[in-house]
């Protein structure tokens, strides 16, 4: 997506969005609660939920800087020693529940609020 949000909108601030409350659970003003049970709240056009906030989400890429240049679905480095996170989680204010906002945490962290969402796709042989 080119906009903020996966379902074609952006957000109208970075602390409040009536648009991501539609999306994905973010942090309000309200008490942190535990992660809510997937798909509660629209989908996104790709029929996905939860893609904003909740809990972010591992990623198979290594955090790095991206090019200086236009790119489309950028992938991160060949090594590293942290693991991109995305998506956000209940601890973010919606600017960190951004359709391109990334985080990044070494692989053995172990949070409540980061998990992974099993999706199958060609990876390119080496």
């Amino acid at each position: 997506t080119t906009s903020s949000l996966n379902n074609g909108f952006d957000l109208a601030s970075t602390t409040t969005d009536f648009m991501l409350g539609s999306l994905g659970w973010y942090l309000t003003s309200k008490m942190i609660v535990p992660p809510y049970v997937v798909g509660r709240l629209r989908a996104n056009n790709w029929g996905l939920y939860d893609m904003h906030g909740n809990v972010e989400e591992w990623c198979r890429d290594w955090y790095g800087e991206y090019p200086t240049t236009a790119v489309t679905d950028p992938v991160g480095s060949d090594t590293g020693t942290k693991r991109v996170l995305r998506g956000g989680s209940l601890s973010f204010r919606p600017g960190g529940c951004r359709s391109a906002f990334r985080n990044s945490e070494v692989p053995t962290k172990v949070d409540s609020f980061i998990g992974f969402r099993v999706a199958l796709v060609p990876i390119p042989e080496p």
